[in-house]
Parts: structure tokens; C-alpha cells; sequence
């Protein structure tokens, strides 16, 4: 098996560059690559979803990037402590007929010794908003470095 740093137990600095990793992962938009990053038996609690291996993890994700068109995701860190990361996190997306949301959260992730995501549990709340109102503008891919974090966009 293959290390995925930075490996628990996690600091300050490492625990903010795991979530900057998620982050950029998961605006990549491509389930095949981001699902690498959790263990085979992963198990998940997204919404009211429930997840269980890698597999489902594919599917969801190919699911939810089908409907959450324009997404573009900002995270943050809350807490950390030896192989656990808390976080918190916004992203905006679109749905099929035009309409924008901006999805707020937090997460709570467990790793194993390889860096690998053991268990995710996912809380998210979604608020339209008109386009006017997004705060998350950059070219569909990662965030760039100089674009605000959730703290100093207000949210």
C-alpha cells in the first residue's frame, strides 16, 4: 500500500496541507482520482447517505458531480488531533436549470497510518443564492492560492 501524506499524527501545518489535498481533489470533479484517497473499506455518512468501500464512494461521486454542475469548493480546518481532521467548508454549484446553491458544512475525518481516509461523516445544509451572490469565482479545477478562504470571505 501506498503512503497518501501527510500521515497522522497530524500538526497544525500538516492537518491544514491534508485539507488543502481534499479540497483540490474534490474540485478536480473526477471520482476515479479522488476516491484514491480513501481506504478500501472506507465507510462514509454523507446527508442521510451511507456509504460503505471505495466502490460506492465512485458512485456517489459520479452522481453528485452530475447534478452539482459549476461546483467549486473552499475547506477549512476546525480541530485536528493525532489521526482525526474536523473541518468546515462551503462550495457553490449549479444545478440543471441555472438555479445556484452554496452548500455549508462540516466533516469529521479519521485516517490510518497511510494517510488514507478511514471514515468521513459529512453534516451539509444548502441555501439558494442568485449569481450575484457567489463568493467562490475562479476557473472550474483548484482553488487558487490567492483566492480567500472561508474565514476571510465571511463564511
Amino acid at each position: 500500500m501506498q503512503d497518501r501524506p501527510p500521515l497522522p499524527p497530524f500538526t497544525a501545518a500538516s492537518a491544514k496541507r491534508k485539507t488543502r489535498l481534499a479540497e483540490d481533489g474534490w474540485n478536480s470533479r473526477d471520482p476515479e482520482q479522488v476516491a484514491l484517497a480513501y481506504t478500501e473499506d472506507t465507510l462514509w455518512r454523507n446527508r442521510s447517505e451511507f456509504l460503505s468501500g471505495r466502490a460506492q464512494v465512485k458512485q456517489f461521486l459520479r452522481r453528485k458531480w452530475s447534478r452539482e454542475l459549476d461546483y467549486r469548493l473552499v475547506k477549512e480546518v476546525w480541530a485536528f488531533r493525532g489521526d482525526r481532521i474536523a473541518v468546515r467548508y462551503a462550495y457553490e454549484w449549479r444545478d440543471e436549470d441555472g438555479q445556484w446553491f452554496r452548500s455549508f458544512g462540516s466533516e469529521n475525518w479519521e485516517f490510518d497510518a497511510n494517510g488514507l481516509m478511514r471514515r468521513r461523516f459529512a453534516c451539509i445544509n444548502d441555501l439558494s443564492i442568485e449569481d450575484h451572490d457567489r463568493k467562490l469565482r475562479w476557473p472550474l479545477g483548484p482553488r487558487p492560492d490567492d483566492h480567500p478562504g472561508l474565514t476571510d470571505l465571511g463564511l
